[in-house]
């Protein structure tokens, strides 16, 4: 399998100090990869970088065919391409409050691809359909549960029709049923063709619903003091 993403000798440094280094891994089309680590070890930082929302300081990234460069995180304007390569869903959901769930969605098809009103809501409306939450389009995200706060995140970061999907942490707030639809939900998601990288340190939930688990290692991460 040709690697989606390719992230390769990756380093990241916060007030010289090593958050990542020499984090090495890929994610194929078809493949849910899951990144684990305790807390603090990096597994947010590394999708941020991912997702051209944080600088690194070293190695490559390269999604796609979409490369990224150490140094600052480039303008808007030159990431439009990886823009449209790669969807996030943020750890805590983070949908706009003031918005229902179908606007929430409907966003980034209105301002990235300029699809008209009725159009951003038709295409918003079959994601949310899909993820069995299109009952909910209406509503506020604080009258959302957990999973369906979590599935709304993910039919917005899904509304480009990105290839690379990468979920931060997303069964913190689910019981255990929901983390089982969860893991259901982002199997359909990769045999429909996606890569997914999900960074979680839910070890059950990776084992039962990752391909391969990547582990951040001393090499990657520094060690305590």
């Amino acid at each position: 399998m040709s690697a989606l993403l390719l992230i390769d000798r990756l380093r990241v440094r916060y007030d010289g100090r090593d958050v990542l280094r020499a984090l090495c891994l890929e994610v194929a089309r078809g493949e849910v990869v899951a990144l684990m680590g305790p807390s603090g070890a990096g597994k947010t930082t590394a999708l941020r970088a991912v997702a051209a929302l944080q600088p690194f300081d070293d190695g490559r990234i390269v999604v796609d065919g979409f490369a990224l460069a150490p140094g600052p995180v480039p303008p808007e304007s030159w990431l439009r391409p990886l823009r449209r390569r790669v969807g996030l869903v943020f750890q805590g959901h983070a949908l706009f409050e003031h918005l229902t769930a179908l606007d929430n969605v409907t966003l980034a098809l209105r301002h990235v691809l300029g699809r008209s009103h009725t159009e951003a809501e038709a295409v918003a409306g079959e994601l949310l359909s899909s993820l069995d939450v299109g009952a909910r389009a209406s509503a506020w995200p604080r009258q959302l549960s957990g999973g369906e706060a979590q599935r709304v995140a993910i039919a917005r970061a899904l509304a480009l029709d990105p290839a690379l999907l990468l979920l931060d942490e997303p069964t913190a707030a689910l019981d255990p049923a929901r983390r089982s639809a969860l893991g259901g939900t982002l199997r359909r998601l990769a045999e429909g063709g996606r890569g997914l990288l999900v960074a979680t340190h839910d070890a059950e939930f990776a084992q039962a619903h990752a391909d391969r688990v990547v582990r951040l290692t001393q090499e990657q991460v520094p060690g305590p003091g």
